[in-house]
């Protein structure tokens, strides 16, 4: 994954380098196409990591709460109290 968005980068940064040094280019354009360019690399990494996250979250549920139940730790019945 990180290979392919070193490569993106490495694209659209080309991509925009060429578009500023055109005979018609201009700056502006150039900005225009690298923040464009990066914003399909943008989510796709978003997307992954909140997947990761997710992972991550479930996991640390799971391992404060060791049976699975989603239930505060204690007996299932209250001791019966006796009278004096």
């Amino acid at each position: 994954m990180l290979i392919v968005s070193i490569a993106w980068v490495f694209a659209v940064g080309l991509f925009a380098v060429a578009h500023a040094s055109a005979p018609g280019g201009t700056v502006l354009g150039a900005l225009v196409t690298l923040v464009l360019g990066l914003a399909p690399l943008a989510m796709v990494i978003y997307i992954a990591l909140m997947a990761s996250r997710r992972r991550r979250a479930r996991q640390a549920r799971s391992a404060s709460d060791p049976d699975g139940g989603g239930h505060a730790p204690g007996d299932a019945v209250a001791p019966k109290r006796e009278e004096a």
